[in-house]
C-alpha cells in the first residue's frame, strides 16, 4: 500500500477528530491512482489510517474504515433495519456517504429500487462491489441503478453524463411509487433531482401537513410537489404549486391523482419563483403559509456572500406576502450556509421587511440522512418555521 505522508501538525484532524478528509495542502508527500487505496501516514511516518485516492481533487484522501466495503454497506443498511417498519414509509437512504464511512457513496431505495450516487474517485471504482453487497444485504432490493450526472463528480475526474445505469438486478420502471405518510408519489428515478426525491425533507414536509388546516398555502419550489400534497393531507383550504420545470409540475399533477379527494383547490404555476413573488406583491395577493425549499445557491464558501444575498432577498419577498399569524417555512440545503448564518439572514430579511416573527420549529435532514459527529460537513440541510405574530 502506497503512503501519503502529512505535514507536520496537519496529522490532527485525522488522528484525533476523526476527520473523514485530508486535503492536498496537508500532504508533504506521496500519491496514488484515483481511487487507490493508500496508508495515511505522520510526519515521521507512523500510520495513522487509510484512505480513497483522489489525485485531482482538493480531498486529496477520503479515510475509510479497514473493513471490507461489503461489510460497511452492511453495517449502513442494518442501521436503518428500524426505520418505519411499520410500512408506512417506503423510500429511505441506505447510504448517506462520509456519515456512514463511505466516502461519496449515496445510496437510495424507492420501494426496493435502490438508485446510487458515486461521486468520490475511491467510491466509484469499488461501485460494482457497492451494488453487490446493496442486493446481498437489502433482501427487499430488487435492482441497483447508478445516476452519472451529479456536477461533484467533476472535481473528482469522473465522467459526468445524462445517463442512468443498471449495476445490478432488475431495471426499475419509468416511474417508481412510493408512500410517505398520508402521501404517495412517483419517482422518476432517471431523471430527477437528486436520485429522484428529496428524502432528506421528509420530517419537514409532516411539519407543514400538520400546520396547515384551512391555510392558503403557496409552495415555492415545488419540484413534484411534496410540501404542497402534504399541506393539502392536511386540510389547506388551497394549494399553489409553483416551479420553473414544466416536467416537475406534470409529475407534481400526477402525484395529486394518487391522494384521496378533499376539498383543497390546487393551482400549478410554471414560472421563475423569484418573479412570481413580485408579481404577488404588486397584485396585492397574500397566503397563509409559504415554503420556501430552493436548490443550493452556494456549492462552496467562496459563492457564500452571493447565497445569503438571494436567502434573503426571497425571504424578504416571502414575507411580505404572509398574512398576520401565518407560517413561513424557509430552507437551506447549501452546505456552506451555516446554521448560524442562515438565521441571521432571516433576522435581516424580518427587519427589512418590518415585521416580527417567532421560531417555531427548526428542522434539519430525516433521520436516515445521519451526520457523523467528526463531520460536521454532513449537516446540510437547515429549515426553520416562522410564524408571523405583528
Amino acid at each position: 500500500m502506497k503512503k501519503i505522508l502529512l505535514k507536520k501538525g496537519r496529522e490532527y484532524s485525522v488522528a484525533a477528530k476523526r476527520h473523514p478528509w485530508v486535503f492536498s495542502g496537508a500532504v508533504e508527500s506521496g500519491e496514488g491512482a484515483a481511487g487507490e487505496l493508500v496508508e495515511v501516514c505522520d510526519s515521521k511516518g507512523v500510520r495513522i489510517a487509510q484512505g480513497w485516492y483522489s489525485p485531482l481533487s482538493q480531498i486529496r484522501v477520503r479515510i475509510v474504515p479497514e473493513k471490507p466495503v461489503a461489510d460497511l454497506v452492511a453495517e449502513s443498511i442494518g442501521r436503518r433495519a428500524a426505520f418505519y417498519a411499520d410500512g408506512s414509509v417506503t423510500a429511505v437512504r441506505l447510504v448517506n456517504a462520509e456519515n456512514d464511512r463511505l466516502p461519496g457513496v449515496v445510496v437510495d431505495c424507492y420501494c426496493g429500487w435502490a438508485v446510487c450516487q458515486f461521486t468520490s474517485a475511491g467510491a466509484d471504482a469499488r461501485k460494482a462491489e457497492i451494488a453487490a453487497a446493496v442486493m446481498k444485504y437489502a433482501p427487499f432490493c430488487k435492482g441497483v441503478s447508478e445516476r452519472l450526472d451529479v456536477d461533484s463528480r467533476e472535481k473528482e475526474g469522473l465522467p459526468v453524463e445524462p445517463r442512468f445505469q443498471v449495476l445490478a438486478g432488475a431495471e426499475p420502471p419509468e416511474l417508481v411509487e412510493i408512500s410517505e405518510g398520508p402521501c404517495r408519489f412517483l419517482v422518476d428515478v432517471r431523471r430527477g433531482h437528486k436520485t429522484g426525491f428529496y428524502l432528506d425533507q421528509r420530517d419537514a414536509r409532516a411539519l407543514v401537513g400538520s400546520m396547515s388546516n384551512g391555510a392558503e398555502v403557496l409552495n415555492c419550489f415545488s419540484y413534484t410537489g411534496g410540501f404542497g400534497l402534504y399541506a393539502r393531507s392536511g386540510g389547506a383550504a388551497s394549494v399553489v404549486q409553483v416551479d420553473i420545470s414544466e416536467d416537475a409540475l406534470e409529475l407534481a399533477r400526477k402525484n395529486e391523482t394518487l391522494l384521496r379527494g378533499c376539498g383543497t383547490a390546487m393551482e400549478y404555476v410554471q414560472a421563475d419563483v423569484f418573479q412570481y413573488l413580485r408579481k404577488c406583491r404588486d397584485e396585492g395577493r397574500s397566503f397563509d403559509m409559504i415554503v420556501l425549499d430552493p436548490p443550493k445557491f452556494a456549492a462552496s464558501k467562496s459563492q457564500l456572500m452571493k447565497a445569503a444575498r438571494g436567502y434573503k432577498d426571497i425571504n424578504l419577498l416571502a414575507m411580505k406576502l404572509l398574512r398576520p399569524g401565518g407560517t413561513l417555512a424557509t430552507f437551506s440545503c447549501s452546505g456552506a450556509m451555516t446554521e448560524e448564518l442562515f438565521l441571521k439572514v432571516l433576522s435581516e430579511a424580518a427587519e427589512d421587511a418590518g415585521r416580527d416573527f417567532q421560531i417555531v420549529a427548526r428542522t434539519r435532514q430525516a433521520a436516515d440522512h445521519p451526520v457523523a459527529v467528526s463531520f460536521p460537513e454532513g449537516l446540510y440541510l437547515k429549515g426553520a418555521f416562522l410564524k408571523a405574530i405583528d
